[in-house]
């Protein structure tokens, strides 16, 4: 079922509890009026127009104009804030944060062809990755050269066929925990493992969804798997493209069971909850 809620404008607000992660998600292709694009350069910072018009392809500065207000227009849900009122600096990891939140939220972007998301908490380290699995790269060369010999050595013994459907599993769980850190690749890719048990999924009319994913660490790695939960997500309405979630629990929090809301957003317009 698709809730409608109404547009911006009439001050609809959304609350986040600390045991959920709200997934937003917005297809730039769609968005192509004029008007509602001049509207979201307004909202730009100067120096994020500045970095938005570095882009040397047309479809490039798009999609960069569209992540910039996206998650402007998808915070201002959160709290009494305009859209264009937001601020954001590099925190200690060097991720993106807010300036002088009016609450601990937590946020995280990614983007690929045809789709932008962005992964929300409350004070939890977030990570989020999504990938278009269409894309023609070797993947399995990248897997032999960047994955942990657990994960090749589960890759490989999967059938032909399977084997690039679980390449873009694992690049979208590694990307999302390294997202978590801060860190990018400074946290070398073949330092954790991921193990997935594909038996035990949920599906709504958005997603099908795996969470019995389990964590292991490299020897040398300092890390604790306890506190880390990791979601994959197959769009019911498309196959080309993967979104995997990485959130790291605070110690207080490991406990919590953690429910995942999704919402489908046209930034200035309004947003949609998938269920």
């Amino acid at each position: 079922m698709t809730h409608f809620l109404p547009p911006k404008n009439s001050k609809m607000s959304l609350k986040i509890n600390k045991n959920e992660i709200h997934l937003w998600q917005v297809n730039p292709d769609l968005i192509t009026q004029a008007e509602l694009l001049n509207k979201y350069k307004n909202l730009l910072s100067d120096d994020e127009t500045k970095k938005q018009q570095r882009y040397k392809f047309a479809h490039d500065r798009h999609d960069a104009l569209i992540t910039r207000a996206f998650v402007r227009d998808l915070l201002s849900y959160y709290a009494d804030i305009a859209p264009s009122d937001w601020r954001f600096d590099k925190g200690v990891k060097d991720k993106p944060e807010i300036v002088n939140p009016p609450l601990p939220l937590r946020f995280n972007l990614s983007h690929t062809k045809g789709l932008i998301i962005c992964a929300v908490t409350l004070a939890d380290d977030i990570g989020c990755d999504v990938e278009n699995t269409t894309r023609s790269n070797d993947v399995l060369a990248i897997a032999n050269r960047y994955f942990s010999a657990s994960e090749t050595n589960a890759l490989f013994s999967l059938p032909k066929e399977q084997q690039r459907h679980r390449f873009f599993d694992y690049w979208t769980l590694k990307e999302s925990y390294i997202k978590a850190w801060g860190l990018g690749l400074a946290i070398p890719l073949k330092d954790f493992s991921f193990n997935i048990i594909d038996t035990q999924v949920e599906q709504n009319s958005a997603f099908t969804v795996k969470n019995t994913i389990s964590l292991d660490f490299a020897q040398h790695r300092v890390d604790n798997a306890d506190r880390w939960r990791n979601w994959l997500l197959y769009p019911n309405s498309n196959e080309q493209h993967r979104i995997a979630i990485a959130l790291r629990a605070k110690e207080n929090n490991q406990a919590i069971t953690y429910q995942l809301r999704c919402f489908n957003s046209t930034p200035l317009l309004g947003y949609q909850e998938l269920i």
